[in-house]
């Protein structure tokens, strides 16, 4: 049965309180009772259980990260009411603010309230949201029986007041209190009291390592977030890996250098090792051509070129052309194909490219070591069409990264298994163009088109340009063009720009003259994580490099161009044509999952105290040492047809040339761990339709879609490319784990 798509259908119902529920007063079923629910004014409780070996516990249903259970104070009587938690739309696959906090619209549900006259000298009722510490109270507008959009919160923690008002325009709460609820995020709360305790930092330096695990040196530790010492007694299970060469043989890495190659040219590319200095450090790297990036490829829409490339590594290794909808045979996935190349061995590509726009290639083979190690580069397409983008004065390509650095070098890769197989492996420096300080230099007034590509094994970024002057003034404005495979139906200003692992977007900035001289601007990457054995949210913020405004004002100012917001009427006709199939029950479901088997107890014991809250995104590593020492013979990350029960390589799709299908991806809640994953399919492209219920206004092609923890989104795949087609998470780490399965497209 398929119930009508309203919020509240994802929420909770409070069964427990006495009289009807909201569920039966709405007409709506109670499709969560079954979950936690919170029985005091600010109390919560949380059942304490086992992991979840098997992948999910259907005790733990997505509706508590998604909705706010309103309770009555002793005023409020019977009244009861459910607030509903969606993301206002964006491009992206989240909606943050550039601070790094999640945006969400507020629907309340509720019921019963008593008559405001016999509180006292009161007419209605108002709603108001404060963060946890009641540091301000910001008044949400009035409520009434039934629904109420009561507009937008972007707190880490934070409540929700419902108070009698004399009237409805107050601008200040000073009535009684007769509903109230605490946020999702509130109920996160530090792991025990050890978390104060000096000793829970022992161990960062020693600890015996696991009986079958041989010697490591431990990562870098997470500045001000302690770790219980059990935790620290931990090691992976596997053999450290680190490239074993002299770096004094090897030549220094180059930045990358652009090559533009006509229809039918032809590209020489080796990998192999070289050297590079950050900070203090001389390390080992991998690059393309000696360079890190790799050489930026240009190429026209529609053209064709070739590759030739040569294994100058000591690993098997492979090419792929992340997004390209090209010939299904130089697609560069190792036993899918194409045979490993083997060191010394080469392989001739041949790359089509139909669609303009920014794409990557990289390893995909062992990623982890050597899309860390720097083998990564861009390709961009240039259109055919003179009107494709609007007027810039110029165009910045930039490919963000991290890398992982100890103090004496890089921190080793798991040799029998990637490690870091938890969350993935978060580096401590990032990088902009492989370089900690991104520079550019531009003249006041002028607009600059950037196409951003996030190439690291698992960070989301989350960008902005800040005044380096007054980092307290707002963002400038970016306006976003377009992503992976195609332009926005409409264009959009934001003030930031998320990007998961894998997704690109192009991105235009306009700097204003600077009043009086020259000015300068960040780029920052600012975000919210968490400190999980504090139960807190940390701020970060941290400068991937720097854009300078010239006193001196660019020639041609393309500012009106700007400003304006381009509807691509080319781009909508085209979706226009699928319109129809938006609707529809979903052809196939997947659930993104996990299992763990033999973790050391006291990681076990730590996660397991983390599940009552996951962020939607885990955007900063600050469990170090128990996300290093997982390994595949500890975590198996799931990609399962909901279907069939197939899970990852076992997973048999066979689609053919001209279907449209509808999936539906859940992000389980229910995990051992949920965490967002960057689903990639390749080969084709898709659009994203909705999530959590809510539609998508404003689409754009796609060849991976970010998918926050917890969250069920549909997309729609366009079947166009025959061929054997890899289906995966982009954190290299999963897909490390068997998170991938292959799809097979049948036709011409």
């Amino acid at each position: 049965m398929r119930f009508p798509r309203i919020p509240l259908l994802a929420c909770a119902v409070l069964g427990a309180l006495p009289g009807p529920s909201a569920g039966q007063i709405f007409g709506v079923p109670p499709l969560c009772a079954d979950r936690p629910v919170a029985t005091g004014a600010l109390a919560f409780t949380a059942e304490p259980a086992g992991p979840a070996r098997s992948g999910t516990r259907e005790d733990r249903p997505a509706s508590d990260l998604s909705c706010i259970d309103l309770l009555p104070t002793g005023l409020g009587a019977d009244a009861a009411g459910v607030v509903t938690l969606t993301r206002p739309w964006s491009p992206f696959g989240v909606t943050v603010t550039a601070d790094g906090h999640h945006r969400h619209d507020l629907v309340a549900w509720v019921a019963r309230l008593p008559d405001p006259t016999t509180l006292g000298p009161y007419t209605t009722f108002v709603a108001w949201a404060t963060p946890i510490t009641l540091g301000e109270l910001v008044r949400l507008g009035e409520v009434r029986e039934g629904r109420n959009e009561l507009g937008e919160v972007a707190y880490n923690k934070y409540l929700v007041l419902v108070t009698a008002e004399a009237s409805a325009d107050v601008g200040e709460r000073s009535g009684p209190l007769v509903l109230r609820g605490r946020s999702p995020s509130s109920r996160m709360e530090a792991h025990d009291l050890m978390a104060l305790a000096p000793s829970a930092e022992e161990g960062v330096e020693g600890g015996a390592p696991h009986a079958h695990a041989p010697a490591w040196s431990m990562p870098p530790p997470y500045e001000g977030v302690p770790m219980l010492p059990g935790v620290m007694q931990a090691r992976p299970r596997t053999a450290p890996l680190l490239p074993a060469v002299d770096p004094r043989t090897l030549e220094v890495a180059r930045p990358s250098s652009l090559v533009r190659l006509p229809d039918g040219g032809t590209l020489d590319l080796t990998a192999g090792f070289v050297r590079r200095t950050i900070g203090e450090r001389e390390l080992v790297l991998l690059g393309f051509n000696g360079q890190v990036p790799g050489p930026l490829i240009e190429v026209g829409e529609r053209s064709t070129i070739f590759v030739n490339f040569t294994n100058g590594t000591p690993y098997p290794t492979s090419v792929h052309w992340h997004g390209l909808r090209l010939d299904n045979r130089f697609d560069g996935v190792p036993g899918v194909t194409q045979d490993p190349v083997e060191p010394g061995g080469t392989f001739r590509y041949r790359l089509h490219f139909p669609d303009a726009g920014i794409y990557w290639y990289h390893p995909h083979h062992r990623e982890d070591v050597q899309q860390e190690l720097g083998l990564a580069g861009n390709m961009l397409v240039e259109p055919l069409a003179a009107d494709y983008y609007g007027d810039v004065n110029r165009e910045e390509v930039v490919m963000l990264d991290d890398i992982l650095l100890a103090d004496d070098g890089l921190v080793p890769f798991g040799e029998g298994s990637a490690n870091y197989m938890l969350m993935g492996r978060f580096g401590n420096v990032l990088l902009a163009n492989g370089e900690p300080e991104y520079r550019l230099e531009v003249r006041g007034g002028e607009v600059v088109r950037f196409f951003f590509t996030n190439a690291s094994n698992t960070r989301t970024f989350n960008l902005s340009l800040r005044s380096r002057g007054d980092p307290s003034r707002p963002p400038l404005p970016l306006k976003v063009v377009a992503s992976d495979v195609g332009r926005l139906e409409r264009e959009a200003m934001v003030e930031s720009v998320t990007l998961a692992p894998a997704e690109r977007y192009v991105v235009e900035a306009y700097f204003p003259p600077g009043a009086g001289g020259p000015s300068a601007y960040a780029l920052t990457n600012h975000v919210q994580g968490i400190n999980h054995r504090m139960g807190v949210f940390r701020e970060e913020i941290s400068d991937l490099g720097t854009v300078a405004v010239d006193a001196a004002p660019v020639a041609v100012s393309h500012e009106d161009a700007f400003r304006t917001l381009r509807s691509n009427a080319d781009v909508i006709a085209d979706i226009d044509r699928y319109r129809s199939h938006f609707d529809r029950e979903p052809d196939r479901r997947l659930l993104m999952t996990l299992t763990v088997d033999s973790l050391p107890m006291a990681i076990e014991q730590s996660m397991n105290l983390d599940w009552v809250y996951f962020n939607p995104v885990e955007w900063t590593g600050t469990m170090p040492v128990m996300n290093w020492a997982t390994t595949g013979r500890e975590v198996r990350w799931v990609l399962r047809d909901l279907d069939t029960g197939a899970d990852n390589t076992e997973i048999d799709w066979r689609l053919r040339v001209g279907d449209v299908v509808k999936i539906r991806i859940t992000n389980d809640r229910g995990a051992f761990h949920a965490m967002q994953h960057p689903l990639h399919i390749h080969g084709q492209r898709f659009l994203v339709l909705e999530q959590n219920g809510v539609r998508n206004g404003n689409m754009a092609w796609k060849d991976t879609v970010l998918l926050p923890a917890g969250s069920t989104t549909d997309i729609l795949l366009e079947v166009s490319n025959p061929g054997r087609w890899m289906v995966h998470c982009h954190i290299a780490e999963h897909l490390e784990s068997g998170m991938k399965f292959v799809l097979e497209a049948e036709g011409s």
